[in-house]
């Protein structure tokens, strides 16, 4: 399922237009993101949680040429699924 197929269900799950529908799932990503981008947390009871981790730096081998680099420490982000998201995979 892409984007838009996403925009189209949810806009006939919830009686939206399709427009609306898009504004809602932008504005609810946009909200997780800036959320992420402060470092907090973002739950969603059921789902599942979206984190942001920091990797340290380190040093890598690149395999073709056997040097090395320093790679700098980055914020990673990350989804831990919820019970409910699971169980509905899983059944």
């Amino acid at each position: 399922m892409n984007k838009q197929e996403l925009i189209a269900q949810v806009a006939e799950k919830a009686g939206l237009t399709k427009a609306q529908a898009q504004a809602a799932l932008e504005a609810a990503i946009e909200t997780v993101i800036g959320a992420m981008k402060e470092g907090d947390e973002v739950r969603l009871i059921g789902f599942g949680t979206f984190s942001v981790t920091r990797r340290p730096a380190r040093t890598v081998r690149i395999p073709g040429t056997k040097d090395t680099k320093e790679l700098p420490p980055t914020n990673v982000p990350k989804f831990k699924a919820g019970k409910g998201l699971k169980d509905a995979v899983n059944s």
